[in-house]
């Protein structure tokens, strides 16, 4: 039986029982890396995560192990708390898929690593930067309590790096932009200026960002929401 005794060896070997080939399939088609997958769902792992409660130590002997589902199960785990700058960008270098970067964009931001942000949009890996945008749109969501002016410090970052046409980064970016502009009335009329900016640009890969992003900042859904 999972439990929060379970150690490393004994959750990666209850992990091999529940393999599927046929989601690994249904996974490749939603651009995941399913070389070493088992085809575990999300909603099955978080379930799992949840019997075996949070161990930081454990979490990092799951990460070791080049299993897609014993990563995302280390990050599922791992203790906010725990988490270091260190630890972090340790395991960036490991990543290779959004499914994984976005998942532990969501725990770096619990651990409040803010700080990272902009050393990993500054890094050249396509994976490593998409964290940093994935950071940003977590933090415009979650960290309710902090200042607005902490999410519209990163709009320069978010121009930028508008340019950057690699497709797992400029989704990224664009997600950040359209969720700084949602958060609030204070953080809404920034960012719809520069999505209006970066709509006129000579550059395709910014355009794309600032008109999809204008699209939705100026929609009559966003304007009720930002009303209340």
């Amino acid at each position: 039986m999972i439990g929060p005794s379970s150690g490393a060896t004994e959750l990666i070997a209850y992990l091999q029982t529940l393999r599927s080939p046929e989601n690994i399939a249904g996974m490749a088609r939603f651009g995941m890396v399913t070389e070493t997958a088992l085809g575990i769902s999300t909603p099955d792992l978080r379930k799992i995560a949840r019997l075996a409660k949070r161990d930081q130590a454990r979490a990092r002997e799951l990460w070791n192990c080049d299993i897609r589902e014993a990563r995302m199960l280390a990050l599922y785990t791992a203790d906010p708390k725990a988490i270091t700058p260190e630890n972090a960008r340790r395991w960036s270098d490991d990543f290779n898929s959004w499914e994984i970067v976005d998942t532990a964009a969501d725990l770096f931001v619990k651990a409040r690593l803010l700080p990272l942000v902009g050393e990993f949009a500054a890094d050249q890996r396509e994976f490593v930067r998409r964290t940093a945008f994935a950071m940003i749109a977590g933090a415009a969501v979650h960290l309710k309590q902090e200042a607005d002016e902490t999410l519209l410090a990163w709009l320069p970052l978010i121009e930028n790096h508008s340019s950057d046409e690699r497709n797992f980064v400029r989704k990224a970016v664009n997600w950040a932009l359209r969720n700084i502009g949602k958060r609030s009335r204070r953080c809404h009329a920034p960012a719809l200026s520069l999505a209006e900016r970066l709509s006129a640009s000579a550059d395709k890969t910014a355009r794309w960002i600032g008109k999809d992003a204008v699209r939705e900042l100026t929609s009559e859904k966003i304007f009720a929401r930002l009303k209340d």
